[in-house]
């Protein structure tokens, strides 16, 4: 039995009685084509059922068409939601997408470098395990264009596209403020990243501008297991934990900046088994506005982060330093402000568990 055989432009172009440059030119959306002979071109195609030939156009354009996204773990929402619009933006412009998964672990993250060297991408995405920098320059020298997504590594000369967590923990904090809260505390990640060390800037700015006295703040580091292979990124285990101890020693009219929306679980869960309550005697505001926040009891107001709008900037940053590739254009840094979604954690009030929120 012989094997089904593959749909040409050439096919096409003797279906619709048109030169197979006119059809190749319809389908790249090229100029000099009508819209009216583009559509019937595209609609012939989707019948004759043509799927381009990805490694034909590679060999022709001299490019693999090809871009590799180096995140630390997909099972963050941001993540998965952010390589959504990275594998969307992607295809429209023809490019496919190579993953690999650091976990936060360097010996994974120099792996990932071998194999994007291997497949030789055009381009990286990369969420970096600080703070290490050569195997990143290494892959620049051999040609591979690169723009780092989220976290910043200031002494690589490189393209970054995130999220201004500074400003956002800075609006953050002074809602809780806002409040009235007496007693302000920080639970933030134990990690030496970017992000981290912005959260905590921006938390202080907000206290020096508001002239909070020291001994009204306290600063606690929750510790992580995110190097271990077998952990979700975040583990509201060890904020629980944590917050066990807190929640005996919190004062009322306290305010609690949680570094994310997982840790915030750990809290709800130690507080409320204490019999303190959120939203009244406690404010808590997280930073993700994960799915669950809206649906716990009261909602949790949280810092939404606009993890598509980052993606589809990252893959357009990269793809426009692909096409220019070896110029000396200066680099960029995008960074989105994140949304802050009041809900009743830091109301003084009980809401219905599945408040929407507002901004």
């Amino acid at each position: 039995m012989n094997s089904p055989r593959r749909v040409t432009l050439q096919d096409i172009a003797t279906s619709v009685g048109l030169s197979v440059n006119t059809v190749s030119r319809a389908l790249a959306g090229k100029s000099a084509v009508s819209e009216a002979t583009r559509a019937m071109i595209k609609a012939e195609a989707d019948r004759l059922g043509y799927v381009p030939n990805t490694m034909a156009r590679s060999l022709v354009l001299g490019q693999a068409m090809t871009i590799g996204v180096v995140i630390t773990n997909p099972s963050n929402p941001f993540y998965s939601r952010m390589i959504s619009a990275v594998e969307q933006r992607g295809s429209v412009l023809g490019y496919s997408m190579l993953l690999v998964v650091s976990e936060e672990n360097h010996t994974n993250e120099l792996r990932a470098v071998d194999s994007m060297r291997r497949w030789g991408v055009d381009g990286a995405l990369v969420v970096p395990v600080q703070p290490e920098v050569e195997h990143w320059r290494r892959l620049m020298a051999a040609g591979t264009e690169m723009v780092l997504v989220n976290r910043d590594l200031p002494e690589l000369d490189c393209d970054l596209v995130g999220i201004d967590y500074e400003r956002s923990a800075y609006e953050a904090t002074l809602h809780l403020l806002d409040t009235g809260v007496e007693q302000v505390y920080l639970l933030e990640e134990d990690l030496q990243i970017s992000t981290v060390r912005a959260r905590v800037d921006g938390f202080h700015r907000a206290l020096a501008e508001r002239g909070v006295p020291p001994e009204s703040v306290r600063e606690l580091r929750v510790p992580t297991r995110r190097r271990a292979a077998n952990t979700l990124p975040w583990e509201p285990a060890e904020a629980y934990e944590l917050a066990q101890h807190l929640a005996a020693d919190v004062p009322p009219r306290s305010g609690i900046l949680v570094g994310n929306d997982s840790f915030a679980l750990g809290v709800y869960r130690a507080f409320s088994e204490a019999g303190r309550v959120i939203g009244d005697e406690v404010a808590v505001v997280g930073f993700g506005d994960h799915p669950f926040a809206a649906y716990l009891a009261p909602g949790l107001t949280s810092v939404r982060l606009p993890a598509e709008q980052v993606g589809a900037a990252a893959v357009d940053q990269l793809v426009a330093r692909i096409g220019r590739r070896g110029s000396a254009a200066p680099r960029a840094r995008i960074s989105f402000p994140g949304d802050l979604v009041v809900r009743g954690s830091s109301t003084h009030r009980q809401p219905a568990a599945a408040d929407p929120g507002s901004s």
